[in-house]
């Protein structure tokens, strides 16, 4: 694996920063409560083992950058676990993020041979990396990143773009696509009602 190069931005990306057709996004929140914990870091990656980090003091999200590369209708944006992510860049920076690729909800769909659908399990069996995960569970609003935090940021996005083009291959294989692209396009509206307070109840049981 080669050694990533990993920027770091105070609350917003840079000007001159453009992106093509697609962009890996992810982000690091104080903790997993989307009322209670707030944005921290947005990482985005162009997939060319470059990863961006934006740090946010949590007093201003202003991000006109940022914000113009993830309302741009002419870039996917990849994420794993989307469903958190877009509802805590809705809530914090006011953008409503399409399109969608989340390699979770592809692997669900497609991987149906095992259970393990997290970002590790994925980049170990689809791309033979091993990811270390032993920050997910550290102080994301400190001022000054840790190295370790900062590589652990980065890696959350600099395979999504090998793992999409992967999962679609198997996608197409067995006919599933257009389940995931259906999935993909409701994301948004499970953001909003997981901001709304029905993130535990499933509004489509009978029950």
């Amino acid at each position: 694996m080669l050694k990533p190069n990993i920027f770091v931005h105070q609350g917003d990306l840079p000007a001159d920063l453009t992106f093509e057709t697609s962009v890996a996004v992810d982000s690091e929140t104080l903790g997993l409560n989307l009322q209670r914990d707030r944005l921290c870091v947005v990482q985005v990656s162009a997939g060319d083992n470059t990863a961006h980090l934006v740090q946010f003091s949590g007093s201003a999200y202003d991000a006109p950058n940022l914000k113009s590369v993830l309302v741009n209708p002419g870039i996917e944006k990849i994420f794993h676990f989307a469903r958190f992510d877009i509802a805590a860049l809705k809530k914090h920076l006011a953008v409503e993020i399409s399109p969608i690729f989340c390699t979770k909800i592809a692997s669900k769909l497609v991987r149906t041979y095992t259970q393990a659908h997290g970002l590790k399990d994925l980049t170990s069996e689809l791309l033979g990396v091993e990811l270390v995960k032993k920050q997910q569970s550290s102080d994301w609003a400190a001022t000054e990143l840790t190295e370790e935090q900062k590589l652990y940021a980065a890696t959350d996005v600099l395979y999504l773009h090998s793992l999409r083009d992967k999962l679609v291959e198997m996608l197409i294989r067995e006919k599933r696509l257009s389940y995931a692209q259906a999935a993909f396009g409701f994301l948004p509206t499970r953001a909003s009602l997981d901001l709304a307070g029905f993130e535990n109840i499933d509004i489509l049981a009978h029950s």
